[in-house]
């Protein structure tokens, strides 16, 4: 732990700063994070962004451990120290270096914070508070076998989510998944172009690469001349669903921020025929990040719609001149993002019992929408970050039940969980309209949707 890194505005106080605020007001970690100073260099920035995902992720282990300790949880400025300080020592018990030794320094550094940040009679609560929590924060993870609730309370996830997987997965599953989603996520690549320098690893994903830390200047120059994107491999399912053909004409629903639309648009080019990406998404403020990312598009057509899929699409798809149906549909849905948990980290303390029902809702919805836009023949593919149920063979089988959805069948589909994959969660799955536009084929589809084996990476 560098001077530097915990000197008067250094990465820690600035990390017990954002902290109190979260603490307090619960805002998007991304948000939050816009919060640290713009000059703070890059190795403390990159050491506070640290100190707050770990805060964040331990939260409900360090949150149950200060309720035994705490009779009256004192302000949020020295609350923010000893969770700052809590995280720590869950670092120092999983190193390997004198654990006692650091700890000490743990101790002595969090009483030195909270004279500043709070005042000197709260600094001889954090000194008895931290000594205390370093035992906690070092015991053993529980049994195989534990409760919900006890892996709830050291994995750091609220016990209905842990319930609802253990429901759906199994123990071992679940207890896979949450040792994923506690441990930090590495910063993935997709190759764009050009060869690769050798901070970046190869993964066993053709075109995916691992970014060695302390190399973002290197980074951010291969972003800006388009070698790279920022893309965990999990991406590539969806793309890959599309089948896409040279010279295709791909509409991307729910395109913002741009990823698999930039994916989507390398790949017609490596065709060599040309093609389009037409993208859509509602307007607001995730467009300005979609219209840089459409930028850095070579040797393709781009096409920006902004429009509510729901309600305005088709009347804007006509003003802009562009095709009322396409070949190739891509529905990236709005999700609980249960598969991205590793690099979302507050997502667990946002969700609700209730959002899987609200999503499933809405994801119904747009996959009508989606239909009406998929021409006679053409495929559709329906992809979510989720790897719950409800949120994706649920909502394809209710889809396949309906009216609309009769003139369509299930071709393929897959399910990527992220403890046995390796990367980020996602499920996939190709529908094709029939070419046949009189004729119901409704009982045909939902047998063939439930009898279709599915593919789980």
């Amino acid at each position: 732990m560098s001077s530097a890194n915990h000197g008067p505005g250094g990465a820690w106080t600035n990390a017990a700063r954002l902290v109190a605020r979260w603490l307090d007001q619960r805002e998007r970690v991304d948000a939050l994070l816009e919060g640290v100073p713009s000059d703070l260099p890059a190795l403390d920035r990159a050491r506070c962004q640290h100190l707050v995902f770990g805060v964040v992720r331990h939260y409900g282990r360090i949150e149950a451990a200060l309720r035994g300790l705490v009779a009256h949880p004192p302000r949020f400025s020295t609350r923010a120290v000893l969770y700052v300080a809590a995280f720590e020592l869950i670092e120092a018990a999983a190193g390997e270096d004198d654990g006692n030794g650091r700890v000490a320094k743990i101790v002595h550094h969090a009483v030195e914070q909270t004279k500043g940040l709070a005042s000197p009679a709260e600094a001889r609560l954090v000194n008895a508070v931290v000594r205390k929590l370093a035992p906690l924060m070092a015991a053993p993870p529980p049994p195989k076998l534990a409760k919900p609730e006890a892996l709830a309370e050291y994995f750091s996830h609220p016990v209905w989510l842990v319930r609802r997987w253990l429901q759906q997965f199994g123990a071992e599953p679940t207890r896979r998944l949450l040792a994923w989603n506690q441990t930090p996520a590495r910063l993935m690549v997709r190759r764009r172009s050009g060869e690769m320098p050798a901070f970046l690893e190869p993964t066993p994903w053709p075109d995916f690469f691992t970014a060695a830390p302390g190399h973002w200047p290197e980074l951010e120059a291969l972003l800006q001349a388009g070698s790279i994107y920022l893309q965990d491999p999990a991406t590539r399912h969806a793309v890959a669903a599309l089948e896409i053909q040279p010279g295709d004409v791909v509409l991307d629903l729910c395109a913002a921020p741009g990823g698999k639309a930039v994916a989507v648009a390398d790949a017609l080019a490596a065709g060599g025929a040309g093609g389009q990406v037409v993208a859509l998404d509602l307007p607001g403020p995730r467009i300005d990040r979609l219209k840089r990312n459409l930028a850095t598009v070579r040797g393709v057509d781009v096409a920006l719609v902004q429009a509510d899929l729901l309600q305005d699409a088709g009347k804007l798809l006509r003003e802009h001149n562009l095709p009322m149906n396409y070949a190739a549909v891509l529905l990236d849905a709005p999700c609980s993002n249960t598969g991205v948990m590793r690099h979302r980290i507050d997502v667990k303390w946002r969700l609700q019992e209730n959002d899987f029902r609200k999503h499933a809702r809405q994801q119904f919805a747009l996959l009508h929408a989606a239909a009406r836009v998929t021409a006679p023949g053409g495929r559709l593919v329906y992809s979510t970050c989720s790897i719950d149920t409800d949120e994706n063979e649920r909502v394809v089988q209710a889809f396949l039940g309906t009216r609309a959805g009769s003139a369509f069948t299930l071709e393929d589909s897959v399910t990527v969980f992220p403890w046995g994959a390796g990367h980020d969660g996602a499920a996939v799955f190709r529908l094709r309209r029939s070419t046949d536009q009189g004729t119901s084929r409704k009982t045909d589809n939902v047998r063939g949707a439930s009898s279709l084996p599915r593919k789980k990476v």
